[in-house]
């Protein structure tokens, strides 16, 4: 069985072959994203791997039918780039990873919260100029602050538990509540009630037509001012020119982000040579409260581990004609 890989990294690469022993499987990588124009490299697989940025829409879904694909197995947790509708069309299934390491994204996120509050970034940068002054960099105790947790899947649930061993206060927002947060202190709130308490706001849930933009004007408006705002979910779960705006007024006291609305045209890649046509994200950037890194929440040896065995496994089961415990399909599917 072939497998063709879009949107692939030497540690791709590296992490596959390595948990492909003894499975068998014949691996291509291709570091070229998979959308209209490329879909014609998978001739010859019955199934093709892909990652957060690749377009797996209706056109692109039939062309990989039509060339033989059968199953597409997204190595990350997100499905919402991938036309479910259009694969049960085609008869194509879709699987997923569900979770890698919730802990990753979770510690990253509080990497964020933490470099944004003590300024590390700038104090790392100042000494190796030699210059050890403190002005700027005051920070405040996360002991005792209110942080608001939309979304208490795994990985929300992680980051909750990470935050009440901070001494802090947690409120969490989501459809279904955890009992295991609620038996550990976290208190569920209205999303208007979260938004409005929370001295640090942390973004944990899927992207779908209820949570795109959720972080909008209105949303800003309720904030706390000077609070902090944390993604490290789905980009487009915020507004980035509405964000900007807070940003300019003051209202948003600092943003760290994982993820950017726009970034399948700039993450994973090095760019250091050219000039980025991309003005939201440019202008980000020029805020000295805002901290960006390129979608690497998930990036740990145990995640990526996690990543290959469970998608080898997936199409493993493939395979063999077994079910398929993490098959994605569309709500009427």
């Amino acid at each position: 069985m072939t497998i063709t890989f879009f949107s692939t990294q030497s540690y791709d690469r590296t992490f596959f072959e390595r948990h492909n022993q003894g499975l068998g499987f014949n691996l291509v990588f291709l570091e070229a994203q998979l959308n209209d124009q490329t879909v014609g490299l998978a001739q010859g697989s019955e199934a093709v791997c892909v990652f957060v940025n690749d377009h797996v829409d209706e056109s692109v879904i039939g062309e990989l039918a039509g060339l033989g694909v059968k199953i597409i197995a997204l190595r990350c947790a997100g499905f919402n780039n991938v036309n479910l509708a259009a694969a049960a069309k085609h008869r194509v299934k879709v699987v997923r990873v569900p979770a890698y390491s919730p802990h990753a994204v979770a510690e990253h996120a509080v990497a964020l919260i933490m470099a944004l509050n003590r300024k590390t970034h700038k104090a790392y940068n100042r000494v190796r100029e030699q210059n050890f002054s403190l002005n700027g960099l005051l920070g405040f105790d996360l002991s005792g602050k209110t942080v608001g947790v939309v979304g208490t899947g795994k990985i929300g649930e992680a980051f909750a538990k990470i935050m009440l061993g901070f001494g802090c206060a947690v409120t969490a927002f989501d459809v279904v509540q955890n009992e295991s947060l609620v038996k550990s202190g976290v208190k569920y709130l209205a999303m208007k009630e979260l938004v409005a308490q929370a001295d640090i706001l942390s973004l944990h849930c899927p992207l779908n037509d209820h949570t795109l933009h959720m972080i909008n004007d209105d949303a800003i408006a309720l904030m706390k001012r000077g609070a902090m705002l944390i993604n490290t979910s789905r980009g487009a779960l915020i507004d980035t020119k509405s964000v900007i705006s807070g940003l300019k007024s003051g209202h948003i006291g600092s943003l760290g982000i994982d993820v950017y609305e726009q970034e399948e045209k700039l993450f994973f890649r090095d760019l250091s040579g050219t000039i980025i046509e991309d003005d939201l994200i440019s202008r980000l950037m020029s805020f000295p409260n805002v901290l960006i890194t390129a979608h690497q929440g998930f990036f740990t040896q145990e995640a990526l581990t996690q990543i290959a065995q469970t998608t080898l496994n997936n199409l493993k089961a493939f395979r063999e004609n077994k079910p398929l415990q993490n098959e994605v399909q569309a709500k009427n599917g």
